[in-house]
């Protein structure tokens, strides 16, 4: 019989009088490996919320190991839940050990310090996570995904049966969102915690999660297994998008493409300007299908297969340079894509999250701009919050803006940019 370890039963949640979750229920089993997936505001950070203590329910009960976690001492609860937040940014120049070694918090008495039996536990999470060659490292010197490591590493230390984490892989890029999945997976089927995530890609939560929850308006659209939940009629009902749902043959599990919501526009005699979008990690899609809407003549690059971008541009039939899914830029790729935008009158480098694996991206631009392209440059969010190449992004955006390139900040100022070199 398998461990019930957490289960939220007719639960109701919001904020202020709002209520944005209703008549909620769940269970979660040790070793489970659960996403929670659904647009914005759908409720998925307020169930992270509700079931880790920090905002009380309007109506229902939380319990963990049968019992109702509001009845219970917040070292109880410590010892049984720890939290992955979706903002992970250090407050002060913490050591990754040391972080870590926070997590043994709930099991030291009121006046205790660290033991031996602590520290070994704290080395323990530091190795499952990969980050024990970082142990000396200061938290604010490493790059955004072993941060992130580094913050499971120390909600590992707490020694949990259930790990919730809220959105662990937002602006990492896809290396990094790869290596955090992959140990959020391991920890389920290797030391049967119960992991609870909310999840905004839904190919990445069909490929990792046992089960998923589908979320919109703040009621459950759907939940089972992923091949029950990602259909094209509950991606049709909670996004109000069209969808095609294919089988991976490689897994069995569903992966999804994006159709265009709207047909794209004849090209204008007054609209003859090519554009290069340089995108990625959902970056793009939105732009892509507004520059062909308004007639111009687009090209894309360098996006992963099965990437959001990717089937946006697929379904826009826009040029573009493709890579293998999850992997990062070739040389031929690279190669590829420079050509594009060089071809180019006008390339933007859309907000994209820049690790090793996609770095080249900005390489392209400044070749562009070295060529007499236009370059516009995306800044929002900033780009050292999309850093994760130990600070190689930086640099290489700054020199793009010293050599001529121009920062944007939403749709808007693209697309005026855009008009005004018309």
């Amino acid at each position: 019989m398998e461990t019930l370890l957490l289960e939220a039963k007719a639960v109701s949640a919001g904020y202020d009088g709002r209520v944005v979750l209703t008549d909620f229920y769940l269970s979660a089993q040790a070793g489970e490996f659960i996403g929670l997936v659904g647009p914005n505001g759908s409720g998925k950070s307020t169930l992270i919320r509700v079931f880790s203590r920090i905002l009380r329910p309007l109506a229902g009960f939380i319990l963990a190991e049968g019992e109702d976690i509001w009845k219970k001492s917040a070292p109880w609860l410590a010892k049984r839940v720890a939290v992955v937040p979706q903002d992970s940014s250090p407050a002060f120049d913490f050591t990754i050990l040391e972080m870590a070694l926070m997590g043994r918090s709930p099991h030291l008495g009121r006046f205790s310090i660290e033991g031996k039996d602590d520290i070994a536990v704290a080395w323990e999470c530091l190795k499952l996570t990969q980050m024990e060659e970082f142990a000396d490292r200061l938290v604010t010197a490493v790059s955004g995904g072993e941060r992130q490591r580094a913050v499971i590493a120390r909600a590992l230390a707490q020694q949990p049966k259930i790990l919730l984490a809220d959105e662990p892989i937002a602006h990492l890029d896809i290396n990094h969102q790869i290596q955090i999945l992959d140990l959020l997976q391991q920890l389920a089927k290797q030391k049967g915690v119960a992991v609870i995530a909310a999840l905004h890609d839904l190919n990445l939560a069909a490929s990792y999660c046992d089960r998923i929850v589908m979320l919109g308006q703040g009621r459950v659209v759907a939940s089972g297994a992923p091949a029950e939940v990602i259909t094209a009629e509950n991606v049709r009902h909670t996004y109000g998008l069209r969808a095609q749902v294919k089988n991976n043959p490689a897994t069995g599990r569903p992966y999804i493409t994006l159709s265009s919501r709207r047909a794209p526009a004849k090209s204008s005699a007054t609209k003859e300007l090519k554009i290069h979008v340089i995108c990625g990690a959902g970056t793009g899609a939105e732009l892509l299908e507004e520059l062909i809407a308004e007639g111009y003549e687009v090209s894309a690059g360098v996006v992963n297969v099965m990437d959001s971008d990717q089937q946006a541009a697929e379904s826009l039939d826009v040029v573009r340079v493709e890579e293998a899914p999850f992997s990062p830029i070739s040389e031929e790729s690279h190669r590829q894509n420079c050509a594009l935008a060089a071809e180019a009158d006008i390339v933007v480098v859309c907000a994209i999250p820049f690790g090793p694996g996609n770095i080249a991206n900005l390489k392209a631009a400044e070749a562009a701009l070295r060529a007499g392209r236009k370059v516009l440059l995306v800044n929002s969010p900033a780009i050292e919050n999309r850093d994760f190449a130990n600070g190689e992004a930086v640099a290489l955006f700054n020199e793009l803006l010293s050599q001529g390139a121009v920062a944007v900040e939403d749709m808007a100022t693209i697309l005026s940019a855009i008009h005004k070199s018309n």
